[in-house]
């Protein structure tokens, strides 16, 4: 080294020097403003290799998506089966998963009906939070009486898909809980919806019964427990909502600004593993993270949180797939090498933001 002097002063300087780089509300950001400084770890090609090996699309549609394949409206004996089987598979895992049901009635078209979101947090004391999400709930079709609508895309792949990340991730989070003797600040969440779907006709009162009421609980329960100037919504760094997932050839659009840089991470993600040849049956033609933005005009069930001032990441694709809210969603019509190819995708987006 020239000058012959000490390497670590170097370093020392170097730390100062980055430290003075970082903007004045980075350095001294109460932990509510950290979401907007966050950034990700980036994998290695040899550790995409090993998460694209480690998820497996086999067992995710046997043992995850097939139970979920039946009808489930709200109040519903198929309602309260797919619920079951949502927090079984959680339960089973060795991260030390927190279950929450919140369960409330409320009013709809038909009377007033029962409803449970499903919670399900990792390290409930960290106070950052990633959260994933997708609804569980079949929309009802009463002039179907005769024929079960079971919902495939809507929203029964991102149930299960959800349900496999947190399978093939298992060790992974499993280390965040053993972090030394300190408590992580930053984990994982996930929520399953009840009552995304219009009974009769979309409207503000006929629709996002679940996500509505979560995100009014949320708003108005302290986080970390005690606080009295935060609630658990300033513990969400980012709401990534999954919904009709499964159709051949998705196309989604980044919808909101603040998330932007996020969006531009999963599209990364996907170049890499495609260079890799870790992708099935994928074209770079027909990628599905696309290079424009679009404003976004789809109700769904990040709306009550985004009001709140959640940031999200509404994962939907554009349009909409034909068997959307008809009969032909039904297993036949999924698409095995999309749903795997999302899977890694998504499951390597989590580890870098977790640090994992």
């Amino acid at each position: 080294m020239a000058g012959g002097g000490d390497p670590r002063a170097g370093g020392a300087h170097l730390l100062l020097l980055l430290l003075a780089a970082l903007p004045l509300a980075a350095r001294g950001a109460a932990w509510t403003e950290e979401k907007n400084y966050h950034q990700p770890v980036i994998l290695n090609s040899s550790s995409l290799q090993q998460v694209a090996e480690g998820t497996n699309i086999s067992e995710m549609w046997q043992e995850d998506l097939r139970p979920l394949l039946i009808e489930r409206y709200p109040g519903s004996p198929g309602s309260y089966a797919a619920r079951q089987h949502i927090m079984q598979r959680i339960q089973r895992l060795q991260a030390d998963w927190a279950l929450e049901v919140d369960t409330f009635l409320s009013e709809t078209p038909y009377g007033y009906q029962s409803f449970s979101n499903i919670i399900s947090t990792l390290n409930p004391t960290a106070k950052r939070h990633l959260v994933l999400a997708c609804h569980y709930d079949s929309k009802y079709f009463p002039q179907w009486s005769n024929r079960v609508f079971v919902g495939a895309i809507d929203a029964a792949v991102p149930c299960a898909m959800i349900l496999e990340l947190a399978r093939a991730l298992d060790k992974q989070l499993l280390s965040l809980k053993n972090v030394s003797d300190s408590k992580p600040d930053l984990s994982l969440q996930l929520i399953f919806f009840d009552g995304e779907e219009a009974f009769i006709h979309w409207s503000p009162r006929d629709s996002l019964y679940g996500s509505r009421h979560l995100a009014s609980k949320m708003a108005s329960t302290p986080h970390p427990p005690g606080a009295r100037d935060t609630n658990q919504l300033h513990g969400m760094d980012l709401l990534v909502l999954l919904d009709l997932i499964g159709s051949p050839d998705p196309t989604f659009f980044n919808f909101f600004p603040g998330s932007a840089r996020w969006f531009n991470r999963l599209q990364t993600i996907e170049r890499d593993l495609h260079e890799l040849g870790l992708l099935k049956d994928h074209s770079w033609e027909r990628k599905y993270f696309q290079d424009y933005n679009q404003r976004s005009m789809i109700q769904d069930d990040h709306i009550p949180f985004l009001r709140k001032g959640v940031p999200v990441l509404h994962l939907i694709p554009t349009p909409f797939p034909e068997v959307w809210h008809t009969m032909e969603d039904s297993e036949e019509n999924l698409d095995e090498a999309t749903i795997d190819n999302l899977n890694k995708i998504i499951q390597i987006f989590v580890l870098e933001y977790l640090h994992l």
